[in-house]
């Protein structure tokens, strides 16, 4: 005879990664230079710049879906992350209408950095860049939460993400 109990709950999935077996693109829309996306030594794609672009400018925006402090919860089981805090309740997740921006990858030494203005997250130059470099911010992760190795090769790497 079959039993009556009830087998464990199963454990939650991670929410599918949206990007996930797409070819990265650039949305030109948010773009002011030419950017392409390629190949990066630091982490899978990198965004790259085509063109010279003089120091203190805007590059592109980081756009994708708004989602709500309990979303990023349950979205940061993913393997891959493409998540940017916009304040204390907001998340952009560039996986889902992302502009291209979401393939900038950390390192400690980089050559852009980002500015939320009214609502929006912008990423500009902080020195000259020049035609094929590639894009690159400091994520700065906090030294709070799991520590996450560096692969960006700069002299003054820190070894981590995460800020010391």
């Amino acid at each position: 005879m079959p039993s009556k109990r009830k087998a464990a709950p199963a454990k939650a999935k991670p929410p599918k990664d949206p990007a996930a077996g797409k070819t990265p693109q650039v949305d030109e829309r948010y773009a002011c230079f030419k950017l392409k996306l390629a190949k990066s030594k630091i982490h899978r794609w990198g965004l790259y710049a085509c063109e010279d672009i003089p120091p203190n400018r805007k590059i592109i925006e980081y756009t994708g879906e708004r989602i709500s402090r309990k979303e990023t919860k349950r979205r940061d089981d993913r393997e891959l992350h493409y998540l940017f805090t916009l304040d204390n309740y907001w998340t952009i997740d560039g996986a889902v209408g992302g502009s291209g921006a979401e393939y900038i990858n950390h390192c400690c030494n980089p050559n852009l950095r980002a500015t939320i203005i009214k609502g929006h997250i912008l990423y500009f130059s902080l020195r000259a860049v020049e035609a094929g470099e590639e894009l690159t911010i400091d994520y700065h992760f906090p030294k709070d939460v799991e520590r996450v190795p560096c692969k960006c090769g700069a002299p003054n790497c820190r070894g981590w993400i995460n800020v010391k």
